[in-house]
């Protein structure tokens, strides 16, 4: 049987102390779901484990169970990972800082007419470029002022997202297991 190295990052926990999820807790629930080589990057819900399969729909449902409210959870396999990591756009630019690079993960690829909409936003100095699921954003005034912001770009989109910062981006490639 072949066994994957999986990415999930979960979206909205241990975010101004709402939807506490303990790392421990976390990653004995990864677990109990016969999960192994189970870890976690920081309290925002990035795990790396291993399985023979792995159903983003059916983790949520356990963490439901595990926690009490639902926790959305987008999933993705290292090479898939790494794959959209080395396609950010914005790596490189002399222009560019990294500390105002940010991911935000797609659930799955948005319909043509929301591509299209979102194209035509204004948002100031912010850049964007989507690549399938991936959405590389350049923020040079930073993200907590941001317009494009996982919010925004969930509804634009329509598609449930999760957002991480170039620097936990860059850490979860260095930590994804061997």
């Amino acid at each position: 049987m072949i066994v994957t190295v999986y990415l999930a990052l979960l979206r909205g926990i241990n975010v101004s102390g709402q939807k506490k999820v303990p790392m421990t807790d976390l990653r004995a629930a990864f677990a109990a779901q016969s999960f192994s080589d189970v870890s976690t990057y920081i309290q925002t819900g990035n795990v790396w484990f291993r399985a023979e399969k792995a159903d983003a729909t059916a983790i949520e449902r356990a963490l439901e169970k595990s926690f009490g409210f639902p926790i959305p959870v987008l999933l993705l396999t290292q090479a898939e990972f790494k794959s959209i990591a080395a396609g950010n756009p914005f790596i490189g630019q002399a222009s560019v800082d990294i500390a105002n690079l940010h991911l935000t993960l797609l659930a799955g690829a948005p319909e043509p007419t929301a591509v299209k909409e979102l194209a035509t936003v204004e948002a100031g100095r912010e850049r964007f470029v989507l690549k399938g699921r991936a959405v590389y954003l350049h923020c040079p005034d930073g993200y907590g002022r941001a317009k494009l912001n996982n919010n925004f770009l969930e509804r634009k989109l329509g598609q449930p997202a999760t957002t991480r910062n170039w620097k936990t981006v860059s850490a979860l490639l260095s930590l994804a297991p061997a």
